[in-house]
């Protein structure tokens, strides 16, 4: 899934794409939205909050979208060549004289009056990368439940907004701790420095082409995707797991030696290797 920054990044292209100007093409190619026609209405903005995409257009009304696991948005010039999937996977299409921005595989579509917003994303804890960022409150979000494990705190969208697995992972190496850590547990100069770690790292990627944890030339994050290779650090093989009650993929990359905490039996990450081996992705 999408992290906080790759969808500011799409909201941004979207935004420079569309905003201000008419619609001369609208194609919703979901059953409920068939009839739909937003043709000659302006589009006023694109915005992001949290992964969530909403895209104002004059006369009030937004499209609500979310990338999930495998959405995109893509934008053309005019006669280009549109390279995001076959036909049959576009969601919505909405062109303009210069541009057109192709939705494919969303699973998150709606149409909605600009006014209802709050009903879609109000839910959402502080944006790490929007104006309602608040550090303090995103941390009392994360301490409500202080026996739940860290990773899983991190990914919850109703604490602060924008983190998945990779952030999830990356923010537990920095930390120090696993994400299988209780919330509570963590040392409170850790935690305290968490929120603001967190928004610092989306706020220096959300600009870059390839994210970047680490500082270093030519080795990107620490430990997201690494596993066995050797930890950065210590040189122990990294390891992963899935985290969660296994109704989503959520795989999990830790060093045992650099964090410190609760972790799955050593022979869980080979669970997760061989569960994805007979999964396409």
């Amino acid at each position: 899934m999408p992290e906080g920054d790759t969808v500011w990044q799409a909201a941004r292209r979207l935004h420079e794409a569309l905003a201000g100007e008419v619609l001369i093409r609208s194609d919703f190619r979901v059953p409920k939205y068939a009839t739909v026609d937003l043709t000659g209405r302006r589009v006023l903005s694109t915005v992001p909050r949290g992964k969530h995409l909403l895209t104002r257009f004059e006369g009030g009304l937004t499209l609500h979208t979310h990338l999930r696991m495998e959405g995109a948005w893509k934008v053309y010039g005019a006669g280009e060549r549109w390279r995001g999937g076959p036909g049959h996977q576009i969601r919505v299409i909405l062109g303009t004289d210069h541009r057109t921005a192709v939705g494919y595989r969303l699973q998150v579509l709606e149409l909605l009056r600009t006014t209802e917003e709050e009903r879609v994303v109000g839910h959402l804890g502080p944006d790490l990368l929007g104006p309602d960022w608040d550090p303090e409150r995103a941390l009392a979000n994360l301490r409500t439940d202080p026996a739940r494990p860290l990773g899983e705190a991190l990914l919850d969208q109703r604490n602060l907004a924008g983190i998945g697995n990779i952030y999830k992972s990356e923010l537990c190496f920095l930390l120090g701790a696993t994400p299988w850590l209780p919330v509570g547990a963590l040392p409170a100069d850790r935690a305290e420095k968490l929120p603001g770690l967190a928004h610092r790292l989306l706020e220096a990627n959300r600009d870059r082409p390839v994210r970047q944890t680490t500082g270093l030339r030519h080795q990107d994050l620490f430990v997201y995707g690494r596993a066995p290779r050797p930890c950065l650090r210590c040189r122990t093989p990294v390891r992963v797991a899935d985290q969660g009650d296994g109704s989503q993929d959520r795989p999990t990359y830790w060093c045992p030696t650099c964090q410190t905490g609760p972790a799955p039996a050593p022979d869980a990450p080979q669970r997760w290797r061989e569960r994805h081996r007979r999964t396409p992705m």
